[in-house]
């Protein structure tokens, strides 16, 4: 299993090697960068391929593109609802989620990949806004995650980029596989 699995269950087990491992997939790039481009790349990443493409996993078990492009819109939907509640709130908690929960429960391959990606497009453009009005102070702020303790929204900003990086790298593994 990897490191980047980020199984609710073992979570707070794994959260220093997880949050490690993401944000290392970043490197020396501007976070906001990486967010303001990722639907772009990922719209490249998928243009003219069939839903049915879309639609194949890599392997039994694991998620088809079209499965990770609807966690990305819905991780887009919990980030900026996190985001806001640190800047509206003192140290609020922050609850993980169970991806596969999620993307089980909320039919995720039953999604179109281009309704997801428009609708993760919206929801970053959305949450940029935030970012790029945010105060330095407000970057500070911080609220408490179930498994990965205190985390600033200038931590949340660079952790989102590096997952935008791990799920692009996930689209192309799986679009090499399954092609």
């Amino acid at each position: 299993m990897s490191i980047f699995t980020n199984n609710l269950s073992s979570a707070k087990e794994e959260a220093a090697g997880y949050t490690s491992a993401v944000l290392g997939l970043l490197d020396d790039r501007d976070p906001v960068d990486v967010l303001r481009n990722s639907s772009q790349v990922i719209q490249q990443m998928i243009a003219g391929i069939d839903e049915a493409v879309l639609s194949t996993p890599e392997s039994p078990g694991k998620w088809s593109v079209r499965q990770v492009i609807a966690h990305l819109a819905d991780s887009e939907l919990v980030v900026g609802w996190r985001v806001r509640m640190i800047l509206a709130t003192d140290a609020p908690d922050i609850i993980g989620v169970d991806q596969d929960i999620w993307a089980e429960r909320m039919r995720y391959d039953d999604i179109a990949a281009q309704v997801s990606l428009a609708t993760f497009t919206a929801l970053r453009g959305w949450n940029l806004l935030i970012y790029d009005n945010a105060t330095p102070q407000q970057l500070q702020r911080f609220g408490v995650h179930s498994e990965r303790g205190q985390e600033s929204v200038a931590h949340i900003i660079r952790l989102y980029a590096g997952h935008d990086i791990l799920h692009q790298r996930q689209i192309a593994r799986i679009l090499s596989a399954v092609r």
